[in-house]
């Protein structure tokens, strides 16, 4: 697999390279058989800033996802087994604050995020105005991106329930394309859910009064592997994320330390 290119950087990329070079920052790359596309999804995270450390969490994989992240050049966890997505995501974020990371950004290893849009996820955080910034799907004037009708219905009937808990507008609560800094990731190393768990993820880190803010990018078709979520398992996912939200309102969620790991 040749290398990736990095494209020429607009002023406002340019803006957020020059802020980042001052901070420690890491990209998360959750990955379930992705041989075919992790080693890009690395090119593409590198071209746009060399600078980025890489951890990929190999949730189980049966394939070469290991051996094809490392032979890239990034750390590489291997999980025993299949966590899920929120086990491998956790994983990624504890490595993080036990190296004392001051940004990371979750990128998964399917290929359907675009590295090249980071700028847009990080300037947020880099700013000051917000500890978790995801990046939505939905929020643009047109949104381009198109799934299944099961999908969209989960999705739209997420962002209403969502929006209303945590009192503000959330149009993609699925996305797992997101960066938080060193608050937000003290709070996901103590504590993520585990199964399906970006809607949960997004009110618990409401409750935890972190900033949120969602901002608007374009996402793309999965570049190798397939979908593990069928329209069945997206009936089932909507029912047991629905109860979650509902359960997590009267949660007692893990208070992290962040000031242990300065």
């Amino acid at each position: 697999m040749a290398d990736v290119a990095a494209a020429p950087a607009t002023p406002a990329a340019q803006d957020v390279l020059a802020q980042l070079g001052e901070l420690k920052r890491l990209a998360v790359v959750p990955a379930f058989n992705e041989e075919a596309s992790v080693g890009r999804v690395i090119d593409e995270i590198r071209a746009f800033d060399p600078g980025f450390d890489i951890v990929v969490v190999d949730d189980g994989s049966t394939d070469r996802t290991a051996g094809v992240a490392a032979d890239r050049g990034a750390h590489v966890l291997r999980l025993p087994f299949n966590l899920g997505i929120g086990g491998a995501v956790q994983t990624g974020y504890r490595y993080a604050f036990e190296r004392g990371y001051d940004v990371a950004a979750q990128v998964d290893g399917d290929g359907q995020h675009d590295p090249a849009q980071l700028p847009k996820i990080l300037e947020p955080l880099l700013a000051g105005s917000a500890d978790l910034v995801v990046g939505s799907r939905f929020a643009g004037p047109e949104a381009a991106y198109r799934s299944s009708a099961t999908r969209r219905v989960g999705i739209r009937i997420f962002a209403r329930i969502v929006s209303a808990v945590v009192r503000q507008r959330v149009t993609d609560t699925t996305s797992g394309f997101r960066a938080v800094n060193r608050k937000g990731i003290a709070l996901f190393a103590a504590d993520y859910p585990h199964d399906y768990p970006e809607v949960e993820a997004t009110v618990m880190s409401v409750k935890h009064k972190l900033r949120l803010q969602e901002v608007a990018v374009e996402m793309r078709e999965r570049s190798g592997g397939r979908s593990s979520i069928t329209a069945l398992r997206s009936v089932y996912y909507m029912a047991k994320v629905l109860l979650a939200i509902f359960v997590g309102l009267f949660r007692r969620y893990a208070v992290p330390v962040e000031e242990e790991h300065r």
